[in-house]
């Protein structure tokens, strides 16, 4: 008799299913009415779409006229797409140090910027807001990084912990750490560093030989397009950063995955190292990026027309989520949401109470208390604003 051979897959363990997809499938089996999503991180209108921009199809319409083919970009992307995103992003003429690649979506860029981070300090330490968007800690140690936190949110005033910050910078991080600071629209908190507190901590990183890693997901979704850069172009004057962005969010291109790092070198020296590490690990990463994204930006950013077209339409969602903030602020318990910034919001609730909510009013959210304020009708926040008992759920 023959033994069967142990299966090369024995030692793997079975890992625990993502909280945010497990949300999205419980809440698509829930057969009840009036069944309320506050977890998936997508804009929704006020009818609960989540609706190609105008500019995106005439876009694509141009490009559908114009594009000769389909064959690979190369390592860096669309080169046209970058010189578009530099222009809007950086002051201009953007350093001559500045490097960059296009990526699949955000957290490409952040994966391949935490990955050239390790490459260049096998094992450096990177801080990260406590609370963060849940990937980063992950995205860190996959990386080879070592991750450690620092308090972000003061829950008494719904504002940046700012001296904790300030320590951070000032004491417990050491030269060569890198920190991870969100350009705007705190996920998941809402809340962001003011102008001021931005050039403090810029001064405080330079001074202390920290390097910062800008993860810029939410541009032109808080106060304004140029308003939301005001951080970004802070920290572009530092001789030293990494910015991951996205154009998930503010282009509504989810599904294409369209983003990119940039990377400031210190020194045009440095430019073809950094660049050609950036261009081995893409391509053992994802070898090409995909395009069809990367070109819609351009074309919208290359024609004035369909820019000013676009930028009215992001006009609209920034205002729909200031009416849902707005809203909110009005309830005992929830006046800071209206202070805030963009998508999320950070309610102070323990699992209990969001798995209560979930099984008696079918409101779905993370169990950590984030709620994604822009894929919510008025209609359906008032309902939630009830089910809170007038916010003093979300303050216990």
């Amino acid at each position: 008799m023959t033994q069967s051979p142990t299966s090369f897959f024995a030692t793997l363990q079975p890992q625990p299913a993502d909280p945010l997809l497990s949300l999205i499938k419980l809440f698509r089996e829930d057969g009840r009415a009036g069944k309320i999503d506050l977890g998936v991180g997508v804009y929704r209108n006020d009818k609960g779409e989540t609706p190609v921009f105008r500019a995106v199809k005439a876009a694509e319409r141009k490009l559908v006229e114009t594009q000769a083919t389909k064959a690979y970009l190369g390592a860096d992307g669309n080169v046209a797409y970058l010189d578009r995103l530099r222009a809007l992003l950086f002051a201009q003429p953007a350093p001559s140090d500045l490097v960059g690649l296009q990526t699949p979506g955000g957290t490409g860029a952040i994966r391949l910027g935490m990955e050239i981070a390790n490459a260049a300090r096998p094992g450096t330490r990177i801080w990260i807001s406590d609370p963060s968007w849940p990937a980063h800690i992950p995205l860190a140690r996959i990386a080879g990084l070592e991750p450690a936190t620092f308090r972000y949110l003061d829950p008494a005033t719904g504002l940046v912990a700012f001296d904790e910050v300030m320590d951070l910078l000032r004491n417990r991080a050491e030269p060569g750490d890198v920190i991870l600071l969100q350009g705007c629209c705190h996920n998941p908190t809402g809340a962001d560093l003011t102008p001021a507190q931005w050039t403090e901590a810029a001064a405080a990183m330079r001074e202390r030989g920290l390097i910062p890693f800008v993860d810029f997901a939410y541009h032109g979704l808080g106060t304004g397009i140029e308003e939301d850069l005001a951080g970004v172009r802070i920290i572009a004057d530092l001789p030293q950063y990494f910015l991951a962005y996205s154009c998930s969010k503010n282009f509504g291109l989810y599904r294409e995955r369209v983003g990119a790092l940039f990377v400031r070198t210190g020194s045009t020296g440095s430019n073809l190292a950094v660049m050609s590490n950036l261009a081995l690990r893409s391509r053992l990463l994802w070898s090409m990026p995909p395009d069809h994204g990367a070109a819609i930006v351009e074309a919208i950013l290359s024609d004035a027309g369909l820019t000013g077209q676009w930028q009215a339409e992001l006009a609209e969602m920034r205002a729909r989520i200031r009416g849902v903030r707005a809203l909110f602020g009005k309830v005992p318990g929830l006046a800071v949401l209206a202070g805030q910034q963009g998508m999320f919001a950070q309610l102070a609730l323990q699992p209990e109470q969001v798995q209560m909510l979930r099984t008696e009013q079918a409101i779905y959210m993370a169990e950590s208390g984030r709620i994604n304020l822009a894929g919510i009708s008025l209609e359906e926040a008032a309902r939630f604003i009830a089910a809170l008992g007038d916010g003093q759920a979300a303050t216990s």
